[in-house]
C-alpha cells in the first residue's frame, strides 16, 4: 500500500492536504515549508511545480508561480532540492503540475526521478484521460506512483466513474468549475456533493478550490474524506519572512484543524 493509501486507511475522515508552490515565497524554502506543514499537523503535502500558464489556477497561485520561476525553479532543481526530502518528511507528498514542461523534461525521466526521490502521486490537471490510458499511465504505474483525476460538478456520471478507476490515492473533487481560490460557496455544491457521496466510489474524496478557513474545511469534510487548501496558504507564505514561516504555517494549520 503506498503512503497515500496508509494515510487513508488509518485516518478515515478530515485529512488535511495543503498545496503550495515550490520555490515561494524563496527558492530554498521548498524543504523548510514542508517540514513545518509536518510539524504543524498537515495531513498530506500537494507541491506545485511553477508553471508560465497553469490553467486551473487562480490569480494567487499564478503569482506565487511567477514568483518561483523568477526565482530560478525548475523541474531539475526541484528534484535537487528533494533528493534526500525523506530523511525529513514522512508525511504523503503529491506534485502538481503540468504536461508541457513535464515532456520537456521528459515523461519517464520525470517519473523515474520523482519516484528515486520518494515522492508518491501526481496531479496533472491537462493530462486527459483517453492520453492517459493510451500512453502515460503504464508509465506512472511503471514507477508505482499514485495518480490523482479531477471531477468538477459539470463531470458526467458514467465520466467520474472512469475517472475514478483510473485514478489511485484518491479522487480531486473540485468544487466549482473556476479555477483555484475561487469564493463560490461549498453549500452550493451540495447536491453535487451528496452524489459523489451516493457513488460508493473506488477511492476516497478530497474537495478542493475555494477552502481557506476552519468553516469551510469542516463543510468539506462533511461530505469527503477532506480537503485540499492552496490559495489561502500561499497568501500566508506571501506575508511571512524566512524566520516567521514556522511559526505562520503553525498558525494557519491551528486555525484549520
Amino acid at each position: 500500500m503506498s503512503r497515500i493509501g496508509e494515510l487513508f486507511a488509518d485516518k478515515k475522515q478530515n485529512i488535511l492536504n495543503v498545496y503550495f508552490t515550490a520555490g515561494f515565497p524563496a527558492l530554498e524554502n521548498t524543504l523548510p515549508v514542508m517540514k513545518s506543514l509536518q510539524d504543524a499537523g498537515a495531513d498530506m503535502i500537494e507541491l506545485g511545480m511553477p508553471y508560465s500558464d497553469p490553467l486551473a489556477d487562480g490569480p494567487v497561485i499564478q503569482s506565487s508561480s511567477a514568483v518561483a520561476l523568477a526565482n530560478g525553479m525548475t523541474i531539475r532543481k526541484l528534484f535537487e532540492q528533494l533528493k534526500n526530502f525523506r530523511k525529513e518528511i514522512q508525511l504523503p507528498v503529491l506534485l502538481m503540475g503540468y504536461m508541457n514542461p513535464i515532456l520537456q523534461y521528459g515523461f519517464e525521466n520525470f517519473c523515474r526521478e520523482a519516484a528515486e526521490a520518494g515522492v508518491d502521486g501526481l496531479i496533472l490537471p491537462d493530462l486527459p484521460m483517453y492520453e492517459f490510458e493510451k500512453e502515460y499511465g503504464s508509465i506512472i504505474h511503471k514507477y508505482k506512483l499514485d495518480f490523482v483525476f479531477l471531477v468538477t460538478p459539470e463531470t458526467p456520471e458514467t465520466r467520474i466513474r472512469q475517472l475514478d478507476q483510473h485514478s489511485s490515492g484518491f479522487l480531486y473533487a473540485v468544487s466549482s468549475s473556476s479555477t483555484t481560490g475561487n469564493s463560490a460557496s461549498l453549500g452550493d455544491q451540495e447536491t453535487y456533493f451528496k452524489k459523489l457521496q451516493s457513488m460508493k466510489l473506488k477511492n476516497p474524496v478530497l474537495i478542493g478550490f475555494g477552502i481557506k478557513d476552519r468553516s469551510g474545511f469542516l463543510k468539506a469534510c462533511s461530505y469527503a474524506s477532506g480537503a485540499i487548501v492552496g490559495t489561502a496558504f500561499i497568501k500566508i507564505l506571501e506575508k511571512a519572512s524566512e524566520q516567521e514561516i514556522p511559526e505562520r504555517v503553525q498558525e494557519f494549520i491551528n486555525s484549520l484543524k
